[in-house]
């Protein structure tokens, strides 16, 4: 028997390969397939089921595709419902996987569907449990997420999901192995760990979740605190459902390349967003005008998904050269099937040809110190509010970058301002999106806090409410 996680850090997720005496189940695997086919040839091995913990909203799952290039049987816990050939299996059924047994444990909470896989070793002893998003390392699955197709409220579904970890989850063996479907970093979750996988015992002891004294203080500690989910969410849950469009056609639209004045016709005939994907250092020396930098080497699928919400929308790349693909499939993992092309040649064959090009006024954070006047100039701190309550420059305003489509209306166009995050990857986001939607009398601090926090302008760690602004 073997057991692989297979982590993607962008999206903090999950996904696991298991196989045992020539069979192999896949749990939970991400929207491009070729890896999985490649390690299933590498390994000699069959692939005969794939196992789905529940209806994803964070992102599109290779299911559909997976089965179809290896014939393997998909299957999800009581109560789905597909659109697609799948199996929807019953509580307690079990799964004979070479010398293993896959044992269906339905844990609904989180979504109704909602399951996790006991893997039973040759011996049939309880070796290991894939808990989806019913459990994770310090921190369970958010219960706000399916009340409109559950037809119940989120106190109802926490209530729920308290009887699933308590009921079924618990009195497993201590030793039992978690593999969750997401880490710290995910959407999904508040509290989670930055480990990505441990034993049930030591989840037992240190969990908040699954150490409260009764129904009713889980319930209110597991809402407490839960941000809005982001928009892309409920469309991602849809299309695992229903079904998507090949990767492999997502792809081949995505690398159409369009020389700068097809480029530049598309974008003016479509309302298409022109999403630039490079480096912010990169980005904000030259740009097209109205882009949206998301850098594709920080979180970037969560994010398009956050600031464009809709993922029909259509959308033209800007990339570095050979990152072409790379970025096409980080949009299709989150369901941004609608890809137009990309510029070839990347922006310097933009600036070659002498097209309108724009910048971000961009300083360092010892310009930002010597110049900067606390109690007269205006300071937006784009962090999350958990963020700026740690530490905060005296007087900045908070405005989490995760809020910005409300926000930005409220921002004065002729007053100027200064502008930060953690590290500036957040922060040239919010740049592009002010600039694009007209706002342009603003300084972005590269570095962001991280940085001002190395010079003399004033910190302090008390939260003045006024400051704390989501729009």
């Amino acid at each position: 028997m073997n057991i692989e996680q297979i982590y993607t850090g962008c999206l903090a997720q999950g996904a696991y390969y298991i196989h045992s005496n020539g069979e192999a189940v896949i749990i939970d695997p991400l929207r491009e397939v070729q890896p999985y086919l490649d390690r299933l040839t590498k390994d000699g091995v069959k692939l005969k089921y794939i196992f789905e913990t529940h209806f994803h909203a964070d992102f599109v799952s290779g299911h559909i595709d997976l089965a179809a290039k290896t014939g393997a049987q998909i299957v999800f816990g009581p109560t789905a419902k597909t659109e697609f050939e799948s199996l929807v299996a019953e509580d307690n059924q079990l799964f004979t996987v070479g010398n293993i047994t896959m044992k269906v444990l339905h844990t609904p909470g989180h979504t109704m569907e909602s399951t996790c896989y006991l893997l039973l070793d040759e011996n049939n002893n309880p070796h290991s449990l894939f808990s989806g998003d019913t459990l994770f390392l310090g921190d369970v699955g958010r219960p706000d997420l399916a009340q409109k197709a559950a037809d119940m409220t989120q106190d109802q579904l926490a209530g729920m999901l308290y009887d699933s970890l308590m009921n079924k989850i618990m009195p497993l063996p201590n030793e039992v192995m978690v593999y969750p479907a997401h880490g710290a970093g995910s959407a999904c979750g508040k509290n989670m760990m930055k480990e990505t996988m441990d034993s049930l015992g030591h989840q037992k002891e240190m969990n908040y979740a699954l150490n409260q004294p009764s129904k009713e203080a889980f319930i209110e500690s597991v809402l407490d605190g839960l941000l809005p989910p982001p928009a892309y969410f409920p469309m991602n849950v849809a299309m695992n459902k229903k079904g998507y469009e090949s990767i492999d056609s997502v792809v081949n639209n995505g690398m159409r390349a369009l020389d700068a004045s097809a480029f530049e016709v598309a974008a003016e005939s479509t309302e298409a967003v022109i999403l630039d994907t490079r480096n912010p250092e990169v980005f904000a020396a030259g740009f097209i005008p109205r882009s949206i930098n998301i850098g594709v080497n920080g979180q970037f699928a969560p994010w398009v998904g956050a600031i464009v919400g809709d993922v029909k929308t259509p959308i033209l790349l800007v990339t570095e050269s050979g990152k072409e693909e790379e970025t096409v499939i980080r949009l299709s993992r989150v369901g941004f099937d609608n890809i137009l092309g990309h510029l070839a040649g990347g922006f310097d064959s933009w600036k070659v040809k002498g097209k309108e090009i724009d910048t971000v006024n961009r300083i360092t954070a010892e310009q930002f110190e010597s110049e900067v006047n606390l109690s007269e100039d205006t300071v937006v701190d784009v962090r999350k509010e958990s963020e700026y309550r740690a530490e905060h420059v005296a007087d900045a305003y908070n405005k989490p970058l995760d809020f910005i489509n409300d926000w930005f209306m409220t921002m004065v166009q002729d007053t100027p301002f200064y502008l930060h995050c953690a590290g500036g990857y957040r922060s040239m986001i919010a740049a592009s999106i002010l600039k694009a939607r007209g706002i342009h009398n603003f300084k972005e601090v590269e570095g962001g806090f991280a940085a001002i926090a190395k010079t003399s302008v004033s910190k302090t760690d008390f939260v003045c409410q006024s400051k704390l602004q989501k729009n």
